[in-house]
């Protein structure tokens, strides 16, 4: 069973029906017993990293998180999520996260042109790095496109990057590292390939 982690942010109906779409047994809750119990952790979110962040740790469950995640379950981070899996971010201050992966969360637009519209909103194509291919990848092919929201992404981060995508600038798009993985993009919205990559996780 997949528990989509619900802390009062995030985009938690359309998860859950694409993983029942594929055939996923996955639940809603913030319950942190059921997330104990569950197989997976699925960790959603949108809008603003301090308020989720806060929300999050409001409802007690970043600790049920880090325990879970630190034990070997698999935990997947979607947008928001997955940038609360790194240590710090700096979006409008500087904002603690998970701590679970090596990195920050900055903003893109220095990396940009300046003529590039800010939020990135979209469909983009992913780079797999060769040679680094990630279970979490193992239905998709270098070069599918998925649909991106955001003005922030991950630095700082290489070891843990298993997916990049160009917006004027090469920016991360998805990292994993053991059974903690990230996509800042929106696999829920991103069609066949976004479909695949759930169900890819859900054989982790």
């Amino acid at each position: 069973m997949i528990a989509i982690i619900d802390y009062g942010v995030g985009n938690l109906f359309s998860l859950c029906c694409s993983l029942k779409h594929i055939g996923c047994d996955a639940v809603i809750t913030g319950d942190a017993a059921a997330i104990k119990k569950s197989d997976r952790m699925l960790l959603p979110g949108v809008g603003a990293f301090a308020d989720a962040a806060s929300m999050l740790r409001g409802a007690g469950l970043d600790a049920v998180v880090i325990e879970e995640a630190r034990k070997g379950k698999p935990l997947l981070g979607v947008c928001l999520g997955m940038q609360m899996l790194f240590g710090k971010s700096f979006e409008f201050g500087e904002h603690e996260g998970l701590g679970l992966l090596q990195g920050v969360v900055a903003p893109i637009k220095p990396r940009i042109p300046p003529d590039y519209k800010i939020p990135h909103i979209g469909w983009n194509s992913l780079c797999l790095p060769e040679g680094k291919m990630s279970s979490l990848f193992k239905y998709i092919r270098d070069g599918d496109y998925v649909y991106f929201v955001h003005s922030f992404h991950a630095e700082d981060c290489a070891e843990s990057v298993i997916a990049t995508t160009g917006y004027g600038a090469e920016l991360t798009a998805a990292v994993g590292h053991k059974n903690i993985f990230g996509t800042q993009f929106h696999p829920e919205k991103s069609g066949e390939t976004g479909l695949n990559i759930l169900r890819a996780f859900a054989e982790i």
